[in-house]
Order: C-alpha cells, then sequence, then structure tokens
C-alpha cells in the first residue's frame, strides 16, 4: 500500500538526488542473492542529508498515524531500519527497540534489542522492502515476543509480487513511502534514464532474474 502518491514522487526525487538509489540499465548490479539488478538501494544515505532525512522521518510518523491504530512501540529492522526507526520513535514520543537479522550468539542470545514487554502494539520500520523475506523475519520474531503488530512502514518497495505474496501470507499491512513505479516515472521526468531504458527496468521488475 503507498501512503501517498504525492510523497512517493517527492521521497523518490530525493533519492535520486543524493544517489540513494542509483540506476544502472547498461551495467548492472549484482546482489548478494547473485541477481544481477539494474537498481541499487541504500536508504543509509538518507541520513547525511538533514532536509530529506527530516521530511521521510515526518512522512514514516504521519503514515503510522493514518494508516494504523497508535502503537505503544516502535521497532526497527537491523540494520537499515534501526536509525530510521529511532528517529520516528523520536518523532512520535515512543519506546523504541530493534530487530536482528538472527539471534545474538553471546550475552542473553537477544534477537530484539530494548525493552519490549508482552503484549504490546508494534509498528515496525523498515529501510527497504524486496522480497519481504527479512523484513518479515522480524514480524516473526515480534511475534514471538507475545506481542501485536500493527504493521510495517517503509521508505520505499521495489513492489515485487512476491513480497506482496508473502506479506499477505504473513497477514501483514505494508505501508510504503514510494515505490519502484514511482522511482522510474520520476527518473525519466529528471533524465536520469531514458524511455528505451524505463522498458528495460520495466521488463527486470517483472522477471528479476532474467538478467545474467
Amino acid at each position: 500500500m503507498i501512503f501517498s502518491e504525492k510523497v512517493a514522487s517527492e521521497v523518490a526525487r530525493s533519492l535520486l538526488q543524493i544517489k540513494a538509489i542509483k540506476l544502472q540499465p547498461t551495467n548492472p548490479f549484482t546482489w548478494a542473492s547473485g541477481v544481477k539488478s539494474p537498481i541499487y538501494c541504500d536508504n543509509r544515505k538518507i541520513l547525511s542529508y538533514p532536509d530529506i532525512r527530516t521530511y521521510v522521518k515526518s512522512q514514516l510518523a504521519v503514515s503510522i498515524n493514518e494508516k494504523f491504530e497508535k502503537p505503544d512501540v516502535i521497532a526497527g529492522v537491523a540494520t537499515g531500519g534501526i536509525a530510521h526507526g529511532a528517529l520516528v520513535a523520536e518523532e512520535m514520543g515512543l519506546p523504541f527497540v530493534y530487530v536482528r537479522s538472527n539471534v545474538k550468539t553471546h550475552g542473553l542470545n537477544n534477537m530484539i534489542e530494548g525493552e519490549l514487554g508482552q503484549g504490546k502494539k508494534v509498528v515496525i520500520v523498515e529501510d527497504l522492502v524486496s522480497t519481504g523475506g527479512s523484513s518479515l523475519q522480524a514480524v516473526a520474531a515480534v511475534r514471538s515476543a507475545n506481542c501485536e503488530v500493527l504493521g510495517m512502514t517503509a521508505i520505499f518497495t521495489y513492489g515485487f509480487d512476491v513480497a506482496r505474496d508473502n506479506f499477505k501470507e504473513a497477514d501483514c499491512v505494508l505501508v510504503t513511502l514510494s515505490h519502484y513505479d514511482v522511482l522510474i516515472q520520476e527518473a525519466l521526468n529528471e533524465n536520469y534514464v531514458g524511455k528505451e531504458d524505463v522498458k528495460y527496468l520495466q521488463a527486470w521488475k517483472k522477471d528479476p532474474g532474467w538478467i545474467k
């Protein structure tokens, strides 16, 4: 679910401007999974730009207020969602925890860091959703702590069908500030890519494994 088309366009333009998102249709990146991708997203860069950081923080908070019941706690997903989640929690005056990608192998063997009491209502903040695998692992961890996940809000999603299906299966609402289709349109409008590039980028989204 997109939060707002106006916000989606503004966030997409900002991500392109600061090169938090890079598009290389003719020289694709290689993701950790081995998938060749014409797009690379690193939303940590937002943190270095105060105006954009403030805008993203405020819109994530507004999306939570408008789309979800008021949470007791904000949770960030390690690692990219930690800083953004903490900023949102500060904006909303709420407690903050973060969810590790794996159980800590020493000390208390925590998966969730911070104070999260049982029965709390939680909104999870993520920076980027691709397939939804790691994001939904965080959802499962919070639920395992006997808390209710109201949903997840994220800065950007590629909008893959597999992600939509995974979130539906997990019965978790996902709200995002921006997404791939809006990004490509803004990239065309701002001359980051040409019309032939757009065809290539749209084809990749339909079948992200086709680039070898």
